[in-house]
């Protein structure tokens, strides 16, 4: 019988602060070999195991359950696009990002988020999967290995995608819970970038991996530290950016897009995402349906 799905919390020395959640499934069986125990495969979630970005899809679903409007889109977008530009100009200040990164829960209880996303992955995001990635994941599965999704979203919207695909669990980013509803604000660090990576090397001690024996898959330049901390790097639809360095460091690539449709794909896990990210974060906050009283 699968475990009972949980979230854990770890800091390392330099007190960033990790969250990884179980599913309760594809944990290698007891007798497994050495080797497939130390082994596992980490996979980036947005254009590496789903096409578009997760965020993306939730909103979209979200707005079909009329959570929030069209006006709060107009009248919010602009603040996510003058962020996104202030971000990129200044990749070091992460201050802002923290702060937003999940004010759109504040409010919501965990359960109801769950649910949510149990319905939003089996409407929009299950059949947008990437076959090729969910081979890839299944490869490690079937050698006995651990198969974790990494992103930078709730550690508890990673868990529930990465339940509905049979892996291990997830690790995401960790949001302050009380009294079983979210408060709005970061426990430890956004999980991006390095982050990631810090994260992986915290579960590999815990879980006793073998980063050598370990592979990572990503779509993004922005995961190269990740993709760095073990043994079998992999680009999944590279950016240009990502690309480049797999060439340079001889890293396996895979690109499952073709064409027009690459094109089309590409939308929701830039624009489109973050504009419609910063009419959750509005449209949500305003409408707090699981506020504690």
């Amino acid at each position: 019988m699968a475990r009972t799905p949980k979230v854990t919390v770890s800091a390392d020395a330099h007190g960033h602060i990790a969250g990884w959640g179980t599913t309760g499934l594809a944990e290698p069986p007891p007798s497994a070999p050495g080797p497939e125990r130390a082994a596992a495969g980490f996979f980036d979630i947005d254009n590496t195991m789903l096409q578009g970005a997760s965020l993306y899809w939730f909103a979209r679903g979200l707005a079909a359950r009329n959570y929030f409007t069209a006006g709060d889109l107009a009248r919010f977008a602009w603040r996510q696009a003058r962020f996104r530009l202030l971000a990129t100009e200044h990749p070091g200040d992460m201050s802002h990002a923290r702060q937003a990164a999940l004010a759109f829960v504040e409010g919501w209880r965990v359960d109801e988020l769950e649910r949510l996303t149990l319905e939003i992955f089996d409407e929009l995001m299950a059949s947008r999967i990437w076959p090729g990635s969910r081979a890839l994941a299944e490869l490690h599965l079937a050698a006995g290995e651990r198969v974790w999704l990494v992103s930078a979203a709730p550690v508890e919207i990673g868990r529930v995608i990465a339940a509905r695909l049979g892996l291990t669990g997830a690790i995401g980013t960790v949001a302050e819970i009380r009294g079983g509803a979210y408060t709005g604000r970061l426990v430890g660090d956004l999980m991006h970038g390095p982050a990631k990576a810090d994260a992986v090397r915290q579960l590999a001690e815990v879980e006793g991996l073998d980063l050598r024996r370990c592979a990572a898959y990503s779509d993004s330049a922005n995961d190269i530290p990740m993709l760095s901390a073990v043994g079998r790097p992999v680009a999944v639809n590279p950016d240009g950016a990502l690309l480049q360095q797999a060439r340079l460091r001889g890293w396996t690539v895979h690109d499952f897009r073709s064409g027009r449709r690459a094109a089309r794909i590409a939308v929701p896990s830039t624009v489109a995402a973050g504009l419609v990210a910063g009419a959750v974060t509005a449209g949500l906050a305003a409408r707090r349906r699981w506020q504690v009283r």
